[in-house]
């Protein structure tokens, strides 16, 4: 039973530091992301004719700030970088017809 604790406790410290650990870009995409959150949710509550709009292009930013930094897109072949863009203008304009 100790020897299944002693794992529990490495495993989960050995977590914990490699989240204090992580690399410089990934704290300031997470930061620039919740900004962007509090920024469309402050948005959300303005009346106006164009914030649709503007809030739709703040959740494409967050997209693509995802999309590259978290699901390492950045290192991926050139074709999934256009794809993943096209797709998420493609939505954009979807949702803006409908």
């Amino acid at each position: 039973m100790a020897y299944v604790r002693f794992n529990m406790v490495t495993s989960f410290s050995y977590n914990v530091f490699t989240f204090l650990k992580m690399n410089k870009t990934a704290i300031y995409t997470w930061i620039l992301l919740l900004i962007l959150t509090v920024v469309s949710a402050l948005f959300s509550q303005v009346e106006g004719k164009y914030i649709v709009l503007v809030i739709l292009i703040l959740s494409v930013l967050k997209f693509i700030g995802v999309a590259f930094q978290f699901m390492e897109l950045k290192n991926a072949h050139s074709f999934w970088k256009y794809a993943i863009i096209f797709f998420v203008l493609l939505f954009m304009v979807i949702v803006m017809i409908i």
